[in-house]
């Protein structure tokens, strides 16, 4: 009596379109993951801005009654003055922040500061970069 070794067409066959029919469903899932990540980079970016911010506006405010504070007060005028108070002194490569000011003086805030990836490429925030994130501002004056 003979014993088969190895695998019959029809079993290679089966194997083969059940890995495809595994690959149709999951490689759509992984390729266009791109857009979900520059999403969570500029909620992430725009978090950290808010935080600074707030971090910066709270150290002038220590300073002002005269206590003693470890960081430096950075003067911000305008939500794009936030950048500066990132590690590294700015926001990552095609990413922009809104140019507006912030009016009323120190101690004011701007919530509706914008942070966006510049997804047409011109090398600047425009209304239309996408994806975008708000993020608040304090006016500080040091």
């Amino acid at each position: 009596m003979n014993k088969q070794q190895g695998f019959t067409l029809i079993e290679l066959i089966a194997v083969m379109v059940i890995l495809g029919i595994l690959a149709a469903v999951a490689v759509p899932r992984f390729i266009d993951l791109s857009d979900a990540a520059r999403d969570a980079t500029v909620k992430g970016i725009a978090g950290s801005l808010a935080s600074a911010s707030a971090l910066n506006h709270a150290n002038n405010i220590a300073d002002d009654a005269g206590l003693a504070t470890s960081a430096t007060v950075v003067n911000v005028d305008s939500c794009e003055d936030v950048a500066a108070l990132l590690d590294g002194g700015g926001l990552p490569a095609d990413y922009y922040i809104e140019t507006a000011g912030i009016s009323g003086g120190e101690g004011s805030f701007k919530t509706d500061c914008t942070v966006a990836y510049d997804s047409n490429g011109n090398g600047s925030f425009t209304g239309s970069d996408s994806p975008s994130a708000d993020f608040t501002a304090y006016e500080v004056i040091p």
